[in-house]
């Protein structure tokens, strides 16, 4: 029998900057994690459900589709549901953590945060939801 090397995570980065998205990008890529993108709540929609990713790590704050409904329209489609949601947000106001968790949101990491930090957040969903990372 031959050992079949694992496939890394595939992580959908969801940031309406570009900034953002090339820093965790390249980050997570170096970690060794496969690194899909959007910019936009429509086009996460759309990647979330071709692409399955094993985590979605998004801002909450999207143009078009926010990242509160596109959480509650991930967790409520049977395709999507089982796909942990890392909730990457400036949002720090009191009452944003419980109300990302309501929507659907599995982990609320507060930006900025430090790269580390990150990715410490996301081995521990993968990990819970039984996955590699």
């Amino acid at each position: 029998m031959i050992d079949m090397p694992a496939v890394a995570p595939l992580v959908l980065l969801v940031d309406d900057y570009a900034d953002a998205r090339e820093m965790y990008g390249f980050y997570l890529t170096r970690r060794g994690y496969r690194v899909e993108e959007a910019a936009d709540g429509h086009e996460a929609l759309a990647k979330a459900l071709g692409l399955l990713p094993d985590v979605i790590l998004m801002d909450l704050s999207l143009p078009g589709i926010d990242g509160w409904e596109l959480a509650r329209l991930l967790k409520s489609d049977p395709r999507t549901t089982a796909i942990p949601i890392v909730a990457l947000t400036a949002h720090a106001l009191n009452g944003e953590e419980a109300r990302a968790r309501d929507a659907g949101c599995d982990a609320f990491v507060t930006k900025p945060c430090l790269p580390q930090a990150l990715a410490a957040e996301l081995e521990r969903v993968l990990h819970a939801a039984g996955l590699p990372s």
